[in-house]
C-alpha cells in the first residue's frame, strides 16, 4: 500500500542526516580531552552499527547503536537507525518506541513518520497509521491515497470517497483512484453513486470515450439495458468515428432483433485495430452463435472470419469448426480444428475430432502418420490405435494396423462397443494378409459383442 520515496543519499545505507545529527561530529580532529575519547567511542560504535546492518546483523548493528545513544542521546538519527533494525528483526513494539522518540525530537522529519507509518501497517494498527498517515499527508500528496485505502480497511467509505472526489479534482482522474473507488461500491453495492459519478464525468469531460465505455458497462451490469444503450448512442453521436463502442452496440442490436446493425457492428470489432484479440474472440464467438441460429447470415461471417484470420482464438476456431461440422460442411470444420490444434498441438480432444474428421474424408495416409505422432503423447488412448488401424487398413497396410489394434485393445475398459471395432478391424486387416481363419475369429467376437448390446 505504502507510497516508497526513499532516495539512497549515502553508500552506507544511510538515508538522510538532519543538521544535528552525527555526520556534523569531525571524525578527523585530533582529541585532546575526555570529550575527544567521547567521540573516538561514538564514531566507532557508529561505524560498527553501520558495518553490521550492511551484513544484515541487525542485532548487533542495534547494540551498537544502543551505545552510540548511551554518549549522545539527542540525536534523531540514531533512533531512527534503530528502529529499523528492530522491524527488521520483527521487533516491532521496539521498533515502535524506537521510530516514536525519533519523532518526537524530530516532529517534522517525514522520512521517521515514514518508518513508523510502515511498522504500524505490519502490525495492522490501522488507528495509528492514520494517524500518522495524516501527518504525512502535508509533506506529499501521494499520500493522499494511502489514506484512502486505509479509510477502506477501516470501513470509513463515505471519508474515502471524499478523499477520492478532492484528488479527481485537484489531479484528475487515474486508475489508482477508479479502482480504490470501484473497491468501494462493490463492497457498499451502492450502484447509484458509482454510476452518478460516472455520468458526471461524462458531463465534464464529454471527449473522454472511456467515461461513456465504463458508464455503459455499468449500465449493462446492472441491468438497465435501455441506459446503456442510449449511452453508446450518445457516444457514437459525438464520436461517429468511435470503433469501441460498437463491443456494446452489437449486443444491444442483437437483443432488438436488428441483425443488419448488429452485424454491422460486429463488423467493425472483427476489423479494428484498436480493438484486443480477447474482446475480438469472444464478439466473433457470439457471431458464431448467431450465425448458427439464423444461416441466412453465413455470408456476413465467411466474410468476417476471412478478415480477421489473425486474432482467432482457440475458442473461436472451435466454434467455427462446430458450426461447419453441423452445416455438415466437413472440409472446413476439419480446416478450423486444424488450426486450432496449431495453437494447442496436445489437446487432446482436438486430436481426436480432427482424426475422426480425416477418417471420414478419405484423408488417410494424414490420419495414419498423425495418430502415430499422438500416440507418443497419450499412449494409453485407445480410440488413437483404432483410428491407426483404420487409416493403416484403408491405405492397406494391414501388418501396421494388426501391430496398432493388437496392442490397443488391451486399453479397452468397460466400452464392448469399442472392443467391437477393435474386432471388426482386425478381421478386416486379417483378411488383407489372407489369414481367414483370423479374420473370422476376431469377426465373431465382433458380432458376440454386440449382440451383447
Amino acid at each position: 500500500m505504502k507510497t516508497k520515496l526513499y532516495t539512497l543519499l549515502l553508500v552506507f545505507g544511510i538515508l538522510m542526516f538532519p543538521q544535528n545529527s552525527v555526520a556534523q561530529v569531525d571524525f578527523n580532529k585530533r582529541p585532546d580531552d575526555d570529550l575527544g575519547n567521547v567521540e573516538d567511542k561514538f564514531q566507532e560504535y557508529f561505524f560498527e552499527a553501520l558495518k553490521q546492518k550492511g551484513i544484515e546483523n541487525y542485532q548487533k548493528s542495534a547494540d551498537a547503536l544502543l551505545k552510540c545513544i548511551e554518549l549522545k542521546d539527542n540525536d534523531p538519527v540514531l533512533y531512527f537507525e534503530l528502529g529499523k533494525n528492530y522491524k527488521a528483526l520483527k521487533n516491532y513494539g521496539a521498533a515502535e518506541d524506537a521510530l516514536k522518540k525519533a519523532v518526537s525530537k524530530s516532529p517534522e522529519n517525514e522520512w521517521f513518520l515514514d518508518e513508523l507509518y510502515d511498522v504500524y501497517i505490519i502490525q495492522n494498527d490501522m488507528d495509528r497509521a492514520l494517524r500518522t498517515v495524516k501527518q504525512l499527508v502535508k509533506f506529499h500528496p501521494d499520500y493522499k491515497q494511502d489514506l484512502a485505502s486505509l479509510y477502506i480497511r477501516v470501513k470509513k467509505y463515505k471519508d474515502a470517497l471524499k478523499l477520492l472526489d478532492e484528488m479527481d479534482e485537484q489531479l484528475g482522474y487515474s486508475e489508482d483512484r477508479d479502482y480504490l473507488r470501484n473497491q468501494i461500491y462493490n463492497i457498499t453495492g451502492n450502484d447509484e453513486d458509482r454510476i452518478e459519478n460516472l455520468e458526471e464525468r461524462v458531463k465534464s469531460n464529454p471527449e473522454d470515450e472511456s467515461n461513456y465505455l465504463r458508464l455503459i458497462f455499468r449500465y449493462s451490469e446492472t441491468g438497465e439495458t435501455k441506459k446503456a444503450f442510449d449511452a453508446a448512442k450518445r457516444l457514437l453521436k459525438l464520436n461517429p468515428e468511435s470503433q469501441l463502442v460498437h463491443l456494446a452496440l452489437y449486443k444491444f442490436y442483437l437483443d432488438e432483433g436488428d441483425a443488419t446493425s448488429a452485424i454491422a457492428s460486429m463488423k467493425v470489432v472483427l476489423t479494428s485495430p484498436v480493438i484486443k484479440p480477447e474482446a475480438k474472440a469472444k464478439v466473433l464467438n457470439d457471431f458464431v452463435k448467431f450465425v448458427g441460429e439464423n444461416p441466412e447470415y453465413e455470408a456476413d461471417l465467411i466474410e468476417v472470419t476471412s478478415l480477421v484470420s489473425e486474432d482467432k482464438s482457440v475458442k473461436t476456431l472451435l466454434e467455427l469448426g462446430d458450426y461447419y461440422l453441423k452445416s455438415n460442411d466437413k472440409e472446413k470444420a476439419l480446416g478450423y480444428y486444424q488450426d486450432a490444434l496449431k495453437q494447442e498441438p496436445n489437446e487432446f480432444k482436438i486430436i481426436r475430432d480432427v482424426l475422426l474428421l480425416q477418417i471420414d474424408l478419405n484423408k488417410d495416409k494424414e490420419a495414419a502418420q498423425k495418430s502415430m505422432e499422438a500416440l507418443d503423447i497419450f499412449p494409453a488412448q485407445p480410440i488413437l490405435y483404432l483410428i491407426n488401424g483404420v487409416a493403416n487398413n484403408k491405405i492397406k497396410q494391414p501388418e501396421k494396423a494388426i501391430e496398432s489394434l493388437e496392442m490397443g485393445v488391451d486399453y479397452v475398459v468397460e466400452n464392448p462397443k469399442m472392443e467391437a471395432d477393435f474386432y471388426k478391424q482386425l478381421s478386416e486387416a486379417y483378411k488383407q494378409i489372407n489369414n481367414i481363419t483370423q479374420s473370422e475369429t476376431f469377426a465373431k467376437k465382433a458380432a458376440a459383442l454386440l449382440k451383447d448390446q
